[in-house]
């Protein structure tokens, strides 16, 4: 009989384990195999990095089980890193993949090598560009963030190592060099990774631009010109233009600027760059313009074609406090507004409000050119009345921005003082600026001459006598007359010739100068795409901020820029440049 085998059932829970190998103490191979790892230029996404001196070799503390230990609440064996001496000099070191210490490595292998050192650059001196080979040109200051990338750029054989870190060493301006400090890293013996940095030295070689040369050869080589013309018998809007170009830097591709009796012209030496002005002027004015071309030269075996662009920009010639007739069929179109309106503000589209309803639209360039129009008086034809007594009737208003308050008022003109007691009752926009005894300008209908088509439309309509535009602060300018304001306005490099028009023309263009600066002060909102500079010459005094501080509107201080010039000539004591 055989005999059967007894088995021996255990319970799962005294089962043991499976017993671990035993291990021996880590060597220094698989040590660093666990902890350690070399610095990069730009780190792995698994691996945050403790940046050493040296040969940058570093712990990473996300492989450290010890403190993912410490965090599960387990019991841990503190580890210390062992030393061990260098195989060239014997020094005392932590241990590296290559076991040597930092000074050996380097004298053993030098990542520099075969890198540039010294570079040959061309700087276009009128533009302050430099070349980008074959034949773009890239503008730049010194030690700016763009002149620092070209040069980065121009570095052959930079893919062989890793780059860390570049920054300028200071030169002397004229010394027509400029020095880069370099960091890169390499993996070398043993995969450790060595961090070096060494100085390219870059050699400035001055040779104009294409663009530059042709100015300079003939300046009046242009490709494309921009006429910008407005029909109207004052400067004050190209006096505005010109601050809104100075200030967004519309004209920095301009070579020649040139006033015109209507208007400016302005010359480029490429058609891109017309075109990218003229869709400036489309953003800031309501315009319209048509473009030609003409041949200059033809090269029948190339198939070559060289043409001269015009483009021919017209502004409207509503400006802004400017007295307006609508058309009938604009006036429908709008809601039946005005007919009579007054243009509070000119941008890319016009704004027009009534001033006896306080109604207000907006006009954009298509909607006015399909139905141009003309404005009945202009600003040149405003009078001085003097207010004799306001009575508010609505509350304040807000329209596009500016605050008004419907009023009537009872004003006459300044010239018939002593003449005769003319009196005239109006229904004004400014009941929140006019006080009795106050002056204002307006148009006089009562006595003006008006030859307009689209008034004589109107069958039955009843003009008033005077319309009001705005307060007017002249007997209070009169003490501060002669002398000079806190503030400037920068204008633009252009050709005047007033030799031929007389003393007469520059004595108006004076005036209307003045005129604009006055505007500036009273209206806030005019000025505000506007930059406002201190003015140097301007000496404040205690006698005259008590005298002629009385309500005559002036630019605060905060909205004004400091005019920094740079001069190479201002040297410190040390050599530094102020």
């Amino acid at each position: 009989m055989t005999k059967r085998k007894k088995f021996k059932v255990i319970p799962p829970t005294l089962k043991k384990p499976p017993q671990e190998e035993t291990r021996g103490p880590p060597t220094i191979s698989s040590f660093f195999c666990q902890f350690c790892v070399c610095i990069n230029i730009n780190p792995w996404p698994s691996s945050p990095f403790q940046s050493c001196s040296a040969a940058k070799i570093v712990l990473n503390p996300s492989l450290r089980t010890s403190d993912m230990a410490q965090e599960a609440g387990m019991f841990t064996v503190n580890q210390t890193i062992g030393s061990v001496l260098c195989c060239k000099c014997g020094i005392l070191m932590q241990p590296n993949p290559a076991n040597m210490c930092t000074k050996c490595l380097r004298s053993e292998v030098d990542i520099t090598e075969g890198l540039q050192k010294h570079v040959v650059i061309v700087h276009c001196p009128e533009c302050d560009s430099y070349l980008q080979p074959p034949r773009t040109w890239i503008k730049a200051q010194l030690e700016s963030k763009e002149l620092l990338t070209f040069c980065v750029k121009r570095l052959k054989n930079l893919n062989k190592v890793r780059l860390v870190h570049a920054e300028f060493i200071w030169t002397e301006p004229h010394s027509k060099r400029i020095k880069v400090k370099l960091t890169v890293q390499k993996e070398v013996l043993n995969r450790a990774i060595l961090e070096q940095s060494y100085v390219v030295e870059y050699v400035v070689h001055e040779q104009m631009c294409e663009s530059c040369t042709r100015v300079q050869a003939n300046p009046d080589q242009w490709v494309a010109a921009v006429q910008l013309r407005q029909h109207v018998s004052h400067r004050r809007t190209f006096f505005y233009l010109e601050q809104l170009i100075l200030k967004h830097d519309a004209a920095a591709r301009c070579i020649r600027i040139k006033q015109m009796d209507q208007g400016i012209d302005f010359f480029f030496s490429n058609r891109s760059h017309a075109v990218k002005f003229v869709e400036f002027l489309g953003k800031v004015a309501p315009v319209r313009y048509r473009n030609d071309k003409q041949l200059v030269s033809h090269d029948p075996k190339s198939n070559n074609y060289n043409y001269k662009y015009t483009f021919s920009v017209e502004i409207c010639p509503i400006c802004r406090e400017d007295l307006i007739c609508l058309p009938p069929k604009v006036a429908v179109s709008l809601g039946n507004l005005g007919p009579l309106v007054i243009c509070t503000k000119i941008s890319n589209s016009i704004a027009l409000m009534d001033p006896f309803t306080l109604r207000h639209c907006f006009l954009d360039a298509d909607q006015y050119w399909r139905a141009s129009f003309k404005s009945l008086l202009s600003s040149r034809q405003l009078v001085e009345y003097i207010v004799l007594d306001v009575e508010p009737v609505s509350s304040e208003v807000v329209v596009g921005g500016s605050r008004y308050v419907l009023a009537d008022a009872q004003v006459a003109r300044v010239s018939d003082f002593g003449k005769n007691d003319t009196i005239f009752s109006v229904r004004t926009h400014l009941g929140h600026l006019l006080s009795p005894g106050d002056n204002a300008l307006g148009y006089d209908l009562y006595a003006a001459n008006s030859n307009d088509i689209e008034l004589d439309k109107y069958k039955g309509l009843v003009l008033p006598e005077v319309v009001l535009i705005k307060k007017s602060y002249e007997e209070k300018r009169q003490k501060k007359r002669g002398k000079p304001r806190a503030w400037k306005l920068k204008s633009l490099d252009m050709e005047v010739d007033n030799t031929a028009k007389g003393r007469d023309h520059e004595e108006k263009v004076n005036s209307e100068y003045e005129q604009f600066l006055r505007d500036l002060e009273e209206n806030p909102e005019l000025r505000f795409n506007m930059s406002l500079y201190r003015n140097k010459e301007y000496q404040p005094s205690e006698m005259a901020s008590v005298t002629d501080g009385e309500e005559v509107p002036s630019v605060p201080l905060e909205e004004l820029l400091a005019d920094l010039e740079l001069s190479d000539v201002e040297v410190d004591d040390d050599g530094m440049m102020e």
